[in-house]
């Protein structure tokens, strides 16, 4: 979610000043991309995974200060719920065996943080939203000990100055409400991050778009929230309006949502942070003493913080990112689109299939976004998050299409070429997308899996809660084996 906040209490003079300085940033960051020496040796990639912390019953466990103090790892850090945890994988050059050590690094953090969390009677588990979790869990006092988290809480609240309403029909259906973001802390997501040259950064921005309903549709693993089952993907419509800041009339009015998929295909990165100022007022307006202009006038690199903490309360489902590192500035594309889990292997899978998938279509002329509508990369969103591997999407040349069909048949050969552009190591090209070409094959993914065990338990007798409960046990024993879902039993 981001760093501190130095102070939590905003006037509306700190808001003027916050939206100049923004602007200030972006002037800087437009002359940056025509004189700067961005930071092109790549394409670099990193991983973020949020995870859940369950007691022995499967329910959350509200442990995350102290298993973070105990472990005393940077890598960890706290996420909005008190029962959430973030891991950040070090970036890496894919090259050779990099998925491979991304696979070693993650087993490798996620088996020590285990060590501490068994000290406090509870266990790490990788899902997109928790089966166990209740109403009674996601309220104020179960966020995390951090002053960002209040302060957004305060501020998309009283942005919308109402309860946050919630319906979410599906398999089933649900009607909730909220008077806190609190029940955010639910939908645990995947983030990669693919650094890119600014020249290309519209161009794998786009292509993130256009495969992002592809991404869900074979990777969903959130069917079940609240007892019931909703969406394949859940965490999807649930994030969108557990965080919608805007008042029912400017909903109505088509002022657009925080959580947002767009509604353009882009030419440059600078498209979507003019689309930051011009569509959405500062919600934590925390002001910096850096000059950016002078900063660079003297040679400097500016940290561009303003543009940057703005950003980062836009939650676009493909978000850019500006960042500096060792001296130099970059660009990256941080894919938001992934729940977490099922297990590790099924993860970097995942991984593998969105870098290389990407990589190609970026490259490829004419483009695919020059053939599909921004309006159909969208619907195919919903489509993938709302009937999983089971959905029907609409692709350039094939018209609407089994996602299973479309890739196998389309996608794979393109991420197995992007790979080989990448340098990937062959055998864990092929190990890695074996997976994604099982898992279309045995039409079985992690919401197909929850649905399936579920079902079994009901079948024998157990009232839904209880079947909840024995899944989700079944599911983190299963995870610690690190197999793909597809080969787990029901």
């Amino acid at each position: 979610m981001g760093k501190d906040l130095v102070t939590a209490v905003f006037s509306p003079h700190d808001r003027v000043l916050f939206r100049r300085k923004v602007r200030d940033c972006l002037d800087v960051l437009a002359g940056m991309l025509d004189s700067e020496p961005f930071e092109t040796d790549g394409p670099t990639t990193g991983l973020e995974i949020e995870i859940n912390l369950v007691d022995a019953d499967a329910g959350p466990a509200m442990r995350n200060a102290e298993i973070l103090a105990d472990l005393d790892d940077p890598r960890f850090q706290p996420e909005l719920g008190r029962f959430n945890l973030e891991l950040n994988v070090p970036p890496r050059r894919l090259a050779g065996s990099g998925l491979a050590e991304f696979e070693e690094d993650i087993l490798d953090a996620l088996r020590g943080a285990s060590e501490c969390a068994r000290k406090d009677e509870c266990h790490l588990l990788l899902i997109g939203m928790l089966p166990t979790l209740a109403p009674d869990h996601l309220v104020l006092a179960n966020l995390s000990d951090n002053e960002r988290f209040r302060a957004l809480d305060a501020e998309i609240a009283g942005a919308r100055g109402d309860d946050f309403r919630i319906r979410i029909d599906g398999t089933e259906n649900l009607v909730s409400s909220s008077d806190t973001i609190a029940p955010e802390a639910s939908c645990t997501s995947t983030q990669f991050h693919i650094q890119v040259a600014p020249e290309n950064f519209g161009r794998y921005w786009n292509a993130s778009q256009a495969v992002a309903g592809v991404q869900l549709a074979l990777g969903a693993n959130s069917p079940f929230l609240y007892g019931r089952r909703l969406w394949a993907e859940t965490r999807i419509p649930f994030f969108e309006q557990a965080t919608d800041a805007r008042p029912e009339e400017f909903s109505a009015q088509g002022v657009r949502p925080r959580v947002w998929f767009g509604d353009r295909w882009i030419d440059s990165v600078l498209d979507l942070y003019e689309e930051n100022l011009r569509y959405f007022p500062p919600l934590l307006p925390e002001l910096s003493e850096e000059d950016p202009a002078a900063t660079l006038a003297s040679g400097g690199i500016p940290q561009l913080y303003e543009l940057r903490l703005h950003n980062g309360t836009v939650y676009r489902w493909n978000r850019p990112v500006y960042d500096v590192s060792g001296g130099r500035p970059h660009l990256r594309v941080e894919n938001r689109v992934l729940p977490a889990g099922p297990s590790v292997a099924d993860l970097v899978a995942n991984a593998a299939f969105y870098f290389g998938l990407v990589r190609q279509l970026a490259e490829e002329d004419p483009p695919v976004w020059a053939c599909l509508g921004f309006g159909t990369a969208e619907a195919n969103f919903r489509a993938g998050a709302r009937d999983g591997i089971a959905a029907r999407l609409t692709w350039p040349g094939l018209g609407e299409v089994p996602v299973t069909t479309l890739v196998r048949d389309v996608l794979l050969p393109r991420a197995r070429a992007g790979l080989d552009r990448l340098g990937v190591n062959p055998a864990e090209r092929d190990r890695l997308l074996g997976i994604i070409d099982d898992r279309c094959r045995t039409g079985r993914n992690g919401a197909t899996w929850q649905t399936g065990a579920v079902h079994a338990a009901e079948q024998r007798g157990l009232d839904r809660a209880a079947a909840l409960r024995e899944m989700t046990q079944r599911y983190l024993e299963y995870q610690r084996s690190n197999e793909p879902v597809h080969t787990w039993p029901v």
